[in-house]
Formats: structure tokens, C-alpha cells, sequence
């Protein structure tokens, strides 16, 4: 029996991360199709999650709160606070929510309903969309140690979830929010690299990207520090440490602690704004 056993979920927000992971939840195999709702304000958006999904869909954000138990707040930042003053008076003690709003704190969340409301907030990045996301999870004040248990139970349906004090949100949010992107960036650059040398497109693209994947995949399950698998690869007067070299005084290392950094203060910035 999991947390999630006859709990019915509405997602407020339909879009990318809101399909992401009504799609982990269904192939995870942890809710049927039946458990769950989704409300957006396209209409188009909602027909195509109900045929792809076939689960409940509704335009009224109120009305599928009164559905559930458990409430996925997925929309815009710039919205969330519309969005929950139209949800005052519909959200009762028994309601969970886990907010998946950058930058949205859970007193905020918190300070728009009058009775005390059980808040989750969680920072997942984009490789949700393939199921092979990163999430924290951090509890607001009211929510309990089986909160956390839900939260955790959904948000390992695409990926991996950690815990973490909400003190700590925007540098997750600096670090494996933003990070995709970077790795993006090095990507990019390695394929670009290897055309360069004479490597077609296509087959740079993909030894550059399945060579990020499995790099990422030796630190995840050897368990080694990402320094020690490195001296595996680097033999002494060869060519990986040639290439490690001129890293080094590009201040590669240097360079992408800068970028979460200005990630990290971006975030604080957005979350007081």
C-alpha cells in the first residue's frame, strides 16, 4: 500500500512539469488514471491531456480542488497568487499542497488561507519530462513527516528527490534547476568540437550526449567522487590530460560555480520580488 493508494491529485496547471508527471505517476504505475485531475486555462491543453492521459479534466480551478486531496500548484510564478486567492474558501485543513513555483516560499503559500494549510515545496528540473528528473523537497510549517512521504512518492515517479531545508531552495534551484541548461552548453560545445574535427553533426551530437549520460551515471551508481573517477580516465602523458590542462586555465571549474552562483542570487532576488 502506498501514500497515494485512493487519494485522488489535481494538478492546477497543465503544462510541461504538470504532464511530466501525471505521465511518471501512470507509467510508475502509483495512481490509475481515475485519481487524477487536471485544470488549465487552455482549453486546447486540457483536451490533449485527457485524450493522451484519459484522465478528468476541468476548466474551474475551485471545483477540482474540491475533488482532491492532494493539490499540484504548477503554474507561472506571476500567477500563483491569483490563483490562490481564487482558491480560498475551496481548500480545507484535510488539503495537501506541494507547490512546484520557483521562487514561491511556502509562508507565502501559507499566509493566503485562513486556517493552517500543509505545504510542500519542491524545485524538480526539466529531465522530469523524461522521467529522469532531480527534485528537493522541503516542508512548510504545518506539513507533516507523511506529507513529506507523499510528496516524495510523487516526485520519485520521474526521478530522483532529496530533502532539504526550505533555507537552502534557491541553491537547489541555482544548481539542478538551472543546471540542465548549462549541461546543454557542454554539450553543444563538445559536438561542435568534435564537427570541428571532422566528425559529422549527427554522430558528434550523440557521442557528446551519451557521453555526459554516462558519465552522469558512473558518479550516480559507483558512488566514487566525481575526482576519482576522473583520475580513471587521465593516464599520465595522455590525452585526457592534455584536454583537462587547457580546462584549467580556461577556469572551466571556476567558471560553472560562478553560473550557479548568479543562478542562486537570481533565485533569492526572484523570491523577494
Amino acid at each position: 500500500m502506498t501514500a497515494l493508494q485512493d487519494k485522488r491529485i489535481a494538478f492546477i496547471g497543465a503544462g510541461n512539469m504538470g504532464e511530466a508527471l501525471i505521465k511518471g505517476l501512470l507509467q510508475a504505475g502509483r495512481v490509475r488514471p481515475e485519481q487524477l485531475i487536471a485544470t488549465d486555462v487552455r482549453k486546447n491543453r486540457l483536451e490533449a491531456i485527457r485524450k493522451a492521459y484519459q484522465i478528468e479534466t476541468i476548466i474551474n480551478n475551485r471545483e477540482a480542488v474540491t475533488k482532491a486531496q492532494i493539490l499540484i500548484l504548477a503554474v507561472k510564478p506571476q500567477v500563483m497568487d491569483e490563483v490562490l486567492v481564487e482558491l480560498r474558501g475551496a481548500v480545507a485543513e484535510d488539503h495537501l499542497l506541494l507547490s512546484v513555483a520557483a521562487g514561491i516560499r511556502t509562508a507565502f503559500i501559507e499566509a493566503r488561507f485562513s486556517q493552517p494549510t500543509r505545504v510542500v515545496r519542491i524545485m524538480p528540473n526539466t529531465p522530469a519530462l523524461v522521467l529522469d528528473g532531480a527534485s528537493a523537497i522541503a516542508p512548510g510549517h504545518h506539513a507533516t513527516t507523511e506529507d513529506l512521504e507523499v510528496a516524495r512518492q510523487i516526485f520519485q515517479a520521474v526521478g530522483r528527490v532529496v530533502d532539504i531545508e526550505e533555507k537552502f531552495m534557491d541553491a537547489v534551484t541555482g544548481l539542478s534547476g538551472s543546471g540542465p541548461a548549462y549541461i546543454f552548453v557542454v554539450i553543444e560545445a563538445l559536438s561542435d568540437a568534435g564537427v570541428q574535427m571532422g566528425l559529422s553533426r549527427d554522430v558528434a551530437t550523440l557521442l557528446a550526449a551519451q557521453t555526459v549520460l554516462g558519465a552522469a551515471r558512473m558518479v550516480l551508481e559507483t558512488g566514487e567522487h566525481p575526482a576519482t573517477l576522473r583520475d580513471t580516465v587521465t593516464s599520465p602523458g595522455g590525452t585526457t590530460i592534455a584536454g583537462l590542462h587547457v580546462l584549467e586555465e580556461a577556469g572551466f571549474r571556476g567558471t560553472l560555480m560562478s553560473a550557479v552562483e548568479a543562478a542562486t542570487r537570481r533565485s533569492c532576488e526572484l523570491g523577494k520580488g
